[in-house]
Protein backbone atom coordinates (compact mmCIF):
# COMPACT_ATOMS: atom_id res chain seq x y z
CA UNK A 1 0.00 0.00 0.00
CA UNK A 2 1.35 3.40 -0.98
CA UNK A 3 2.03 5.74 1.90
CA UNK A 4 0.91 8.88 0.09
CA UNK A 5 0.78 10.74 -3.18
CA UNK A 6 -1.42 9.67 -6.06
CA UNK A 7 -3.27 6.46 -5.19
CA UNK A 8 -5.04 5.84 -8.50
CA UNK A 9 -3.20 2.85 -9.99
CA UNK A 10 -3.88 3.76 -13.62
CA UNK A 11 -2.70 7.35 -13.13
CA UNK A 12 0.42 6.15 -11.28
CA UNK A 13 1.25 3.80 -14.16
CA UNK A 14 0.77 6.57 -16.72
CA UNK A 15 2.99 8.97 -14.80
CA UNK A 16 5.69 6.34 -14.40
CA UNK A 17 5.96 5.95 -18.18
CA UNK A 18 6.62 9.66 -18.81
CA UNK A 19 9.96 11.16 -19.77
CA UNK A 20 11.49 14.59 -20.24
CA UNK A 21 9.53 16.65 -22.75
CA UNK A 22 6.45 14.41 -22.79
CA UNK A 23 3.07 16.16 -22.77
CA UNK A 24 0.36 15.56 -20.18
CA UNK A 25 -3.10 17.05 -20.70
CA UNK A 26 -5.18 17.80 -17.62
CA UNK A 27 -8.68 18.47 -18.91
CA UNK A 28 -12.13 19.48 -17.87
CA UNK A 29 -14.92 17.03 -18.64
CA UNK A 30 -15.68 18.64 -22.01
CA UNK A 31 -12.32 18.74 -23.81
CA UNK A 32 -12.36 16.25 -26.71
CA UNK A 33 -10.13 13.25 -26.12
CA UNK A 34 -7.93 12.66 -29.15
CA UNK A 35 -7.91 9.16 -30.62
CA UNK A 36 -4.95 7.03 -29.63
CA UNK A 37 -3.85 9.04 -26.59
CA UNK A 38 -3.88 7.02 -23.32
CA UNK A 39 -6.62 8.35 -21.05
CA UNK A 40 -7.07 8.20 -17.31
CA UNK A 41 -10.70 9.21 -16.83
CA UNK A 42 -11.20 10.39 -13.25
CA UNK A 43 -14.55 12.11 -13.93
CA UNK A 44 -17.33 10.93 -11.61
CA UNK A 45 -19.98 13.67 -11.92
CA UNK A 46 -19.80 17.33 -12.97
CA UNK A 47 -17.34 19.00 -10.63
CA UNK A 48 -15.82 15.83 -9.17
CA UNK A 49 -12.90 15.66 -9.07
CA UNK A 50 -12.06 19.29 -9.52
CA UNK A 51 -9.43 20.32 -12.05
CA UNK A 52 -7.41 22.20 -9.44
CA UNK A 53 -7.33 19.19 -7.08
CA UNK A 54 -6.07 16.88 -9.82
CA UNK A 55 -3.55 19.49 -10.97
CA UNK A 56 -2.21 19.91 -7.42
CA UNK A 57 -1.90 16.13 -7.00
CA UNK A 58 0.06 15.89 -10.25
CA UNK A 59 2.33 18.77 -9.25
CA UNK A 60 3.06 16.99 -5.97
CA UNK A 61 4.02 13.78 -7.77
CA UNK A 62 5.82 14.81 -10.97
CA UNK A 63 8.09 17.51 -12.39
CA UNK A 64 6.73 19.81 -15.08
CA UNK A 65 8.88 22.44 -16.76
CA UNK A 66 6.13 24.25 -18.61
CA UNK A 67 2.38 24.80 -18.68
CA UNK A 68 0.43 25.72 -21.79
CA UNK A 69 -3.14 26.97 -21.42
CA UNK A 70 -5.80 28.45 -23.66
CA UNK A 71 -5.52 32.21 -24.06
CA UNK A 72 -9.31 32.29 -23.54
CA UNK A 73 -8.72 31.24 -19.91
CA UNK A 74 -7.30 34.69 -19.09
CA UNK A 75 -9.59 36.50 -16.67
CA UNK A 76 -11.56 33.36 -15.78
CA UNK A 77 -11.53 31.21 -12.67
CA UNK A 78 -9.49 28.59 -14.57
CA UNK A 79 -7.01 31.29 -15.56
CA UNK A 80 -6.57 32.23 -11.91
CA UNK A 81 -5.97 28.61 -10.91
CA UNK A 82 -3.32 28.23 -13.60
CA UNK A 83 -1.74 31.63 -12.92
CA UNK A 84 -1.35 30.85 -9.23
CA UNK A 85 0.60 27.68 -10.07
CA UNK A 86 2.31 28.70 -13.32
CA UNK A 87 2.91 32.47 -13.44
CA UNK A 88 5.00 32.05 -16.61
CA UNK A 89 2.57 29.77 -18.44
CA UNK A 90 2.36 30.00 -22.20
CA UNK A 91 -0.97 30.84 -23.80
CA UNK A 92 -2.26 29.56 -27.13
CA UNK A 93 -5.73 29.73 -28.70
CA UNK A 94 -8.08 27.03 -27.41
CA UNK A 95 -8.24 25.38 -30.83
CA UNK A 96 -4.44 25.09 -30.86
CA UNK A 97 -4.48 23.56 -27.37
CA UNK A 98 -6.94 20.93 -28.61
CA UNK A 99 -4.63 20.18 -31.53
CA UNK A 100 -1.62 19.92 -29.18
CA UNK A 101 -3.47 17.39 -27.04
CA UNK A 102 -3.22 14.85 -29.88
CA UNK A 103 0.53 14.65 -29.19
CA UNK A 104 0.11 13.94 -25.48
CA UNK A 105 1.53 10.83 -23.85
CA UNK A 106 -1.19 11.02 -21.17
CA UNK A 107 -4.65 12.62 -21.04
CA UNK A 108 -6.20 13.05 -17.58
CA UNK A 109 -9.93 13.84 -17.64
CA UNK A 110 -11.37 15.47 -14.54
CA UNK A 111 -14.99 16.15 -13.66
CA UNK A 112 -14.42 19.91 -13.88
CA UNK A 113 -17.23 21.87 -15.53
CA UNK A 114 -15.51 25.29 -15.54
CA UNK A 115 -14.79 26.73 -18.97
CA UNK A 116 -11.19 26.50 -20.20
CA UNK A 117 -9.99 24.44 -17.22
CA UNK A 118 -7.43 22.64 -19.36
CA UNK A 119 -3.64 22.56 -19.35
CA UNK A 120 -0.91 20.93 -21.36
CA UNK A 121 1.99 20.18 -19.03
CA UNK A 122 5.49 19.52 -20.34
CA UNK A 123 7.43 17.01 -18.26
CA UNK A 124 10.71 18.12 -16.75
CA UNK A 125 13.40 16.30 -14.81
CA UNK A 126 14.12 16.39 -11.06
CA UNK A 127 17.85 17.00 -11.52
Amino acid sequence: MKKGGILNAELNAGLSRLGHGDLVVVADCGLPIPPGVPVVDLALVHGVPRFVDVLDALLGDAVFQECIAASEAAGTEAGTWLGDRFPDRRSVPHEELKTMSAGARLFVRTGEATAFANAVLVCGVPF
